[in-house]
């Protein structure tokens, strides 16, 4: 039914195999790579533009009812063999399906952010585990959107979608150069941001009465906000910590901060 690739040589394989290995190369082309049918589905569901559809013989026969919408979408589609598949499949246990899509120019959606929005904003948010993490509690909670500003990892890298199960696909995503640029774009829109920091002195998280137009700002793993994030933002809040912990995990860090953004 579909052209057949046999050979792991194949061009197009190639280049696949490059997309997921290469973050520098999917900015370059402007793709990225979703595996697995529930993520690839997930982005045809989402009006993500499909350029390529690969799939195994053994996928076809046990989700072809279920990859309609998917294969309807998809601009050319392959037949590719167990071993093929293997060469392009980031996953220990591939399912034979994946899919080349059109990254969503996330830098041009900023007219998107409406004054009584709530939104995250990650800074330099560098492990795609955490990213999609974020973004799934996110979704989960309501968040209007997520806001991503300076060197973080890639929202369109192979793990953070993964981790992120189909929620950097479906929540609104914004990108910023730096935080400066992010903060003077939503205060112009009367949002107010809250710099999430470890200092006793700041007021804790449970103390604040979020109201409509508020953003929360998540920091880097390892060194947290950026000093000009904390001078900038209109206020720090904190989540105190007890015990021997010096601070919580971003991503648990972020669960907790957006609960109380969204009470």
């Amino acid at each position: 039914m579909f052209e057949k690739i046999s050979s792991r040589d194949n061009r197009k394989i190639k280049d696949t195999a490059k997309l997921i290995s290469s973050t520098k190369y999917r900015r370059e082309t402007g793709l990225f790579v979703t595996e697995g049918l529930r993520l690839c589905c997930d982005a045809a569901g989402c009006g993500v533009e499909i350029n390529t559809l690969f799939v195994t013989d053994d996928a076809f026969e046990r989700y072809g009812g279920k990859m309609a919408e998917l294969i309807s979408s998809a601009k050319e589609i392959f037949s590719v063999t167990e071993e093929v598949f293997s060469k392009i499949s980031d996953t220990s246990s591939p399912q034979g399906v994946l899919a080349v899509c059109k990254t969503p120019d996330i830098e041009r959606n900023a007219e998107r952010i409406t004054s009584n929005g709530r939104y995250v904003i990650c800074e330099n948010v560098s492990d795609p585990s955490n990213l999609g993490a974020i973004s799934r509690t996110a979704e989960a909670l309501g968040v209007n959107g997520m806001v991503i500003v300076g060197n973080g990892c890639d929202p369109f890298g192979p793990k953070a979608q993964r981790s992120a199960m189909g929620s950097l696909l479906r929540l609104p995503l914004y990108k910023f150069c730096d935080i400066k640029t992010a903060y003077e774009f939503l205060h112009n829109r009367s949002i107010t941001v809250y710099a999430s920091v470890v200092d006793r002195e700041a007021k804790k998280v449970m103390d604040i009465t979020f109201d409509d137009g508020s953003a929360v700002v998540i920091g880097n793993e390892g060194n947290g906000l950026t000093d000009e994030a904390k001078r900038i933002c209109d206020r720090q809040i904190t989540i105190p910590i007890t015990g021997r912990a010096e601070s919580f995990n971003a991503a648990a860090a972020a669960a907790i901060l957006l609960w109380e953004l969204m009470k």
